[in-house]
């Protein structure tokens, strides 16, 4: 999903408040992983994730995937910690502006 620079910014301000949910060990992206973020985007649509990876690479490359593999959208990375949005087809939570 395409997201311009006036969602995003809106999702930013929507996460800012929000813990993470989601914590990928030194495992990296495991099945188990990626089913609750799967499981957490259903629910919230905004989800926050931690990654407690070793090097900005393998935290980017982490986050590139799992959101690939969930079929999100990356809205940010800030150290740690990125905020992924999947929009719920059947039960809408969050408006986007257009």
């Amino acid at each position: 999903m395409e997201l311009n620079e006036r969602q995003k910014k809106h999702l930013r301000r929507l996460g800012h408040p929000l813990h993470p949910l989601v914590t990928l060990g030194q495992a990296g992206l495991t099945d188990g992983v990626a089913a609750e973020m799967e499981r957490a985007l259903t629910d919230h649509e905004l989800v926050k994730a931690r990654a407690r990876l070793g090097d900005r690479e393998a935290r980017d490359a982490a986050f590139d995937t799992l959101a690939a593999r969930t079929a999100s959208t990356l809205v940010q990375r800030i150290g740690n910690v990125g905020l992924f949005y999947r929009r719920n087809p059947k039960l809408t939570r969050i408006v986007l502006p257009d």
